[in-house]
């Protein structure tokens, strides 16, 4: 069964299976990476986590002004499997959630689980009744899960780095 964690070292060998997994380059939205950043050596990883938990409460709840607000990992059985954030600052061009499943994890429904949840915590966290989710026009995966939790197109905008589709989804009550 996945679930939601907090960022840790304690998973340090097993995020950087993620992004093997991934490939070179800068990597999904749910992580907050770039490819700059010194994720391989501990004291790189473990300035990288400490900075994200820094940011959050001890019992994990969000503290905000963040931009980057709630970072999670979707892990299982002792996996990295991807990451979600929600953005606690409202931001027009990267939306209020980003989120990524590798590659070797995909079509299990784990964007969609983690989604939903991360949407339950928009409304406990932010108090909104609904949040901007954008994706990559030609990603039609992403774009069906956003669908799947109820998202609604508001326009497909042109971006430095290519059209995007940016959808309104209503946070649960």
């Amino acid at each position: 069964m996945p679930r939601l964690v907090l960022p840790t070292t304690a998973l340090h060998r097993e995020f950087l299976d993620c992004l093997d997994d991934w490939g070179p380059g800068d990597h999904e939205d749910g992580f907050g990476i770039s490819s700059e950043m010194d994720l391989v050596s501990p004291e790189g990883f473990a300035a990288w986590v400490g900075d994200r938990l820094r940011r959050t409460h001890p019992h994990g709840t969000p503290c905000p002004p963040w931009p980057h607000g709630s970072p999670r990992w979707i892990v299982e059985d002792g996996q990295v499997l991807g990451g979600i954030v929600l953005r606690h600052l409202f931001d027009d061009r990267v939306g209020q959630i980003g989120y990524g499943v590798r590659p070797s994890a995909r079509r299990r429904g784990l964007a969609s689980w983690a989604l939903g949840e991360m949407l339950v915590e928009a409304r406990l966290a932010l108090g909104v009744d609904r949040v901007l989710v954008p994706c990559l026009a030609d990603n039609v995966a992403s774009a069906r899960t956003i669908e799947h939790v109820g998202g609604v197109l508001e326009q497909v905008r042109d971006e430095a780095h290519g059209p995007v589709r940016r959808y309104w989804v209503p946070v649960p009550a």
